[in-house]
């Protein structure tokens, strides 16, 4: 039988991104020129807990599949730090596309804990809601937008299946993106004080899926 991981351990190695998000939060908030260089710090920062518990996540595909979803977000926050002279928002949707997929796997094939719930078809509605809403103004990426609310709203949906964390996490990604989906097509529609709630929704929604899935390999590890 392995030995029981400390529940302490996961608990601590999230500190780090947890003062790096209220951080960028904070520096956005008011405009600061350094919220740029503390948003590519964030997926980094969340790294640290899932490398921590590393030794402990099995089968090793899982550790794999929650490492991409963390290095694919990072690189969609750094698109134009990244890739100055390529298209930013193709790409940003390419790469987080890839993150969403990830999740998916892991929610559908090793982190679930029970059967979807009904009310995850409130998905499939908010789905058809934004393509309605926004698809008239998004223009030659109708086709990528759709796709990539399809593997967004997916995400979201088989992360009710898992540890409530996770499911809670899930929503608030849903919430971040939904919200930054209106400010880039809909750039009249929301305040200036929607730019730091989209990213204190990312960093909630990211935190609480990478904590629960913690949470539900440690207690399969005792």
């Amino acid at each position: 039988m392995q030995r029981r991981a400390p529940s302490s351990l996961i608990a601590w190695t999230f500190l780090p991104y947890v003062a790096v998000s209220v951080l960028h939060v904070i520096l956005l908030a008011v405009g600061s020129p350094l919220a740029g260089p503390t948003k590519l710090l964030l997926m980094p920062m969340l790294a640290v807990p899932v490398l921590a518990a590393a030794r402990w996540i099995k089968p090793p595909m899982t550790l794999v599949l929650l490492l991409a979803a963390v290095l694919f977000s990072w690189l969609g926050d750094g698109v134009g730090a990244f890739f100055p002279a390529a298209p930013e928002l193709p790409l940003m949707l390419l790469f987080f596309g890839i993150a969403h997929v990830a999740y998916i796997l892991l929610f559908a094939r090793r982190l679930g804990v029970r059967r979807m719930p009904w009310w995850a078809l409130i998905y499939a509605l908010w789905w058809v809601a934004m393509i309605a809403v926004l698809g008239p103004h998004t223009g030659g990426l109708l086709i990528a937008v759709a796709v990539y609310g399809l593997v967004l709203g997916g995400t979201a949906a088989f992360s009710a299946r898992c540890h409530p964390l996770i499911a809670v996490g899930g929503a608030f990604f849903l919430a971040s993106d939904t919200l930054l989906a209106f400010r880039l097509f809909l750039p009249d529609g929301l305040p200036a004080w929607s730019s730091p709630a989209v990213m204190l929704t990312y960093t909630l929604g990211q935190g609480l899926i990478v904590a629960g899935a913690l949470v539900t390999l440690r207690k399969r590890a005792s």
